[in-house]
């Protein structure tokens, strides 16, 4: 690769419970060399401003907490720009759906081996996320959405929308700009907004812009592979008219 990467990650952890947020540090310190926990938090309510202080790469957040569970502590930040490790005792299929928007998610008691996964695949989406600050694309005029979130409305340009994902009930809106805006709305509620030339919608949970697909690979619906360094799966019954708009 012709980028620098990262040597130090930021890293910051949300649990309402002191043994497990303990225990996760001991556990991150085998990776001391490349990450380093700057703050460490068990009130989600109290964490909301100082973790958007910190300037962190990572947040393991913990999902079942008091006070604001894990995704409403990210609607409350409104936008970051940091990535998301879940931490939960709870293998839901709510979890299986938000892989695409966080980096990984970690059932407790925290496995070490699927600790050493989430750290490899964190180190690649810091990465490429470096990269694609250096060599982002312009900006194309386009009209312009607005974001409702619980911390105010964000007007961003379409064109800087390289995908929206699904989170439960909420939408990740993936920015240009590195940063992730929460709404508190359905992945269904902003199709018909996005419903142009430069958007569409290619599986349940994943709308992207194709202006920014780099690449396509084949498969049963195939990858996309975006200029962020992002890949999304196609489901199946897109695929037919994802190619058309596509070649």
């Amino acid at each position: 690769m012709n980028y620098k990467t990262r040597t130090m990650l930021r890293a910051a952890i949300l649990d309402d419970e002191i043994r497990g947020s303990k225990l996760l540090v001991h556990k991150l310190a085998d990776f001391e060399s490349e990450l380093q926990v700057v703050g460490v938090f068990n009130e989600s309510t109290l964490a909301v401003d100082a973790i958007s202080a910190l300037h962190i790469d990572v947040l393991f957040l913990d999902v079942e907490m008091p006070g604001l569970n894990g995704f409403q502590f990210l609607e409350r930040l409104g936008s970051f720009d940091f990535e998301v490790i879940f931490t939960t005792a709870y293998d839901s299929y709510t979890l299986k759906a938000l892989r695409l928007s966080a980096v990984d998610y970690l059932l407790k008691p925290i496995d070490e081996e699927d600790l050493q996964t989430a750290m490899v695949r964190l180190k690649k989406r810091v990465n490429e996320k470096t990269a694609y600050k250096v060599a982002k694309p312009e900006k194309k005029p386009n009209n312009r959405l607005a974001l409702p979130t619980a911390e105010g409305v964000y007007l961003i340009d379409k064109a800087n929308i390289i995908r929206v994902e699904a989170m439960s009930n909420y939408s990740v809106f993936m920015l240009t700009d590195t940063r992730k805006i929460v709404v508190s709305k359905t992945l269904k509620e902003f199709e018909p907004v996005l419903d142009d030339t430069h958007f569409m919608r290619i599986n349940r949970s994943v709308i992207v812009n194709l202006d920014f697909v780099v690449k396509y690979r084949k498969g049963d619906g195939g990858t996309l592979e975006l200029s962020d360094g992002s890949e999304i799966e196609v489901s199946s019954q897109k695929k037919e008219a994802l190619l058309a708009r596509l070649f």
